[in-house]
């Protein structure tokens, strides 16, 4: 008796009032015919298919996600490199254009006031007298000079030429009673710059286009 092994007594067996049975747990199968192996078989490798088929989906996923977070990453230091280089090509732009129009000013200091003359022929064409005040060097120079553009201008009247230390060099003033005129390379060079400058950071980075059709 003591070498007998014995069943655990498990409640799957319910018995009514009369002490018939009324439920029978099933119980698990412990033999099974080729065709149900089979059967078994294939559901458990569509179920490991199915399995594997979720979890490439979800590390596919998770790959992509972290190449759109790399691509943004990339256009965005593209972008910021890109307008960096936009910077850069402005401010050589204006080196270049700074030393260019120097070159000319100091080969032909005498052209932007002839230049002014003419654009303001109309409203000097009547009046009595006009004042050009010019640094030292400038006024000089305009001395002798004038008069021959003045009249190309249409304008008969006085010329006055004077000397202001507080100009900037190639910088003038025309004074012509009922208005008055001027240029100041410096202070024109100085607008440029700013407004310039301003157009760079309101474009901000969203200057050309990182990808082809596409929006920068």
């Amino acid at each position: 008796m003591t070498g007998a092994s014995h069943q655990k007594f498990a409640f799957d067996t319910e018995f009514d009032a009369a002490g018939e049975v009324a439920y029978v747990a099933p119980r698990p199968k412990r033999s099974f015919t080729p065709e149900e192996v089979e059967e078994i078989r294939q559901q458990a490798r569509i179920e490991g298919e199915r399995a594997a088929i979720t979890s490439i989906n979800a590390q596919q996923m998770a790959a992509l996600n972290e190449i759109s977070r790399a691509c943004s990453l990339a256009l965005s230091t593209l972008a910021n490199v890109a307008h960096q280089h936009r910077v850069g090509a402005a401010e050589l732009a204006l080196a270049c254009g700074r030393a260019v129009a120097g070159a000319a000013l100091d080969r032909f200091p005498e052209a932007p006031v002839h230049a002014a003359l003419e654009a303001l022929a109309r409203e000097i064409e009547a009046a009595p007298r006009l004042i050009v005040t010019a640094a030292p060097q400038l006024a000089e120079l305009l001395q002798g000079q004038l008069d021959e553009a003045a009249n190309r201008a249409g304008f008969t009247g006085a010329i006055q030429v004077r000397a202001d230390l507080a100009l900037g060099q190639h910088a003038f003033t025309l004074d012509f009673g009922d208005g008055a005129g001027g240029f100041d390379p410096a202070a024109a060079a100085e607008r440029v710059t700013q407004a310039l400058h301003a157009a760079l950071a309101a474009e901000g980075l969203h200057g050309e286009a990182l990808t082809p059709g596409g929006e920068g």
